[in-house]
């Protein structure tokens, strides 16, 4: 690995974009992805992701390109398109097997593939070496060589960047990891860690979000528990946080492209072995099942037929990425019931939000009022610094803030307020 090496990074979403970025620092990389309107935005110095800001994207030396030609006979690949799950929570590896094709077609003698998509493990050799076999001609192992970094990415996060973390990594041989802990070794500051395995490196990958999803579950159940006692789970929270080695997990929406996803791709990898994953898969149910919960908790405070005010769309705070979030499965939850629900996000795309769940998003928040409800489902900034008169101005007298993330818990609220929270 030489200054002159050249470095393709396959997909510029939230995870490619800032490590094409950071890796053009040091050695010559291009951009790749299919999306030639997202490429085009990018070329405009404008990511929709906001992981990047307009100047540093000015500033940086990556070239960009959604011309599969323009990836040919470079020295590594690193592939990070996402992996999804199907309707039946299946493990969805289509865009990696695309990826997969793609690169292949473009392979020479020597170049090293690496994948930061989240898998199972196994799937990098077992699936994805003979997929780009099939579309190169070449060997793997002897030809062409494959590595495994898998990524860390927490959108929204200004704190663990990609520049900052330490990266886990692990090459089909010694040499391709040494490689690798150049590569990567040259972006961030947080240092590499070299994995036992490419199939350790994967395993690492999948529990760190199945570990998250299990323990926020654990928070969702005794939530529902509390709730039957009349007891807030934030007040429990505030007590249980004094001690130093408590986990303060937060009772939520288990939502996003990571968390929400990573736990079917181990219990697939589990029942695949012959093991019945039951931990993994009941906290799956639990969090999936949350936005019901919600939803009934504040519908049995509502009169039949209400008009409901949802305050966030996306799957977490100040980000735009509305990738599998479950707030909508509260609003849908709640319209059921029989109640209407608006809703708005000031850093959702309306047309996203259309295309994926068919909702129209308020262009503003100028003429909502006279709601009988309004709902804390995203502690964006803006919403969390509402005061007790700015949210009485979105309600009927006597209508009911349900603040179902905690973010108005220090408001001081009048004891004629209807207030609710888990």
């Amino acid at each position: 690995m030489s200054q002159n090496s050249s470095i393709v990074v396959v997909g510029l979403g939230y995870v490619g974009l800032p490590l094409a970025v950071g890796i053009a620092h040091h050695f010559p990389t291009l951009g790749f992805d299919i999306s030639a309107e997202r490429v085009a935005e990018l070329h405009k110095h404008h990511d929709r992701t906001g992981e990047i800001d307009s100047d540093r994207l000015r500033a940086s030396t990556l070239k960009m390109s959604a011309n599969p030609k323009d990836i040919e006979g470079h020295d590594v690949y690193i592939v990070t398109v996402p992996t999804p799950v199907d309707l039946e929570n299946r493990p969805d590896l289509t865009p990696v097997m695309k990826a997969c094709a793609t690169v292949g077609r473009a392979l020479k003698k020597g170049a090293v593939v690496v994948f930061e998509s989240t898998v199972y493990p196994g799937v990098t050799e077992d699936l994805c070496g003979p997929e780009l076999e099939k579309h190169s001609g070449l060997v793997c192992g002897r030809d062409f060589f494959l590595g495994y970094s898998p990524e860390r990415i927490n959108p929204g996060d200004r704190e663990h960047t990609v520049d900052r973390i330490v990266k886990v990594i692990a090459g089909q041989t010694p040499e391709v990891t040494e490689l690798l802990a150049k590569v990567y070794g040259a972006v961030t500051t947080g240092g590499v860690f070299r994995a036992a395995s490419i199939r350790a490196a994967e395993a690492a990958k999948v529990i760190e979000n199945a570990q998250r999803d299990i323990n926020i579950a654990f928070i969702n159940e005794i939530t529902m528990i509390f709730q039957r006692l009349g007891i807030s789970i934030y007040d429990v929270l505030d007590a249980s946080a004094t001690k130093w080695n408590f986990l303060n997990f937060r009772p939520g929406l288990v939502g996003g492209h990571c968390i929400g996803v990573d736990p079917f791709y181990l219990a697939t990898c589990a029942l695949s072995n012959g093991h019945n994953p039951e931990i993994i898969l009941a906290g799956r149910r639990i969090n999936d099942g949350m936005g019901g919960w919600l939803a009934a908790r504040i519908a049995e405070r509502l009169a039949p037929s209400s008009r409901v005010l949802m305050l966030g769309l996306t799957f977490k705070e100040n980000v735009p990425d509305l990738r599998n979030s479950k707030v909508i499965d509260l609003i849908r939850a709640l319209t059921v019931r029989g109640h209407s629900v608006d809703i708005h996000d000031p850093f959702a795309d309306p047309a996203e939000a259309a295309h994926e769940y068919g909702v129209t998003l308020l262009s503003d928040l100028a003429s909502a009022t006279n709601y009988d409800c309004v709902v804390g489902a995203v502690p964006h900034d803006a919403y969390v610094a509402y005061t007790v008169e700015e949210l009485a101005a979105f309600l009927k007298p006597g209508g009911l803030v349900a603040d179902i993330k905690g973010m108005w818990r220090t408001l001081p609220f009048p004891d004629s307020s209807r207030v609710w929270r888990p």
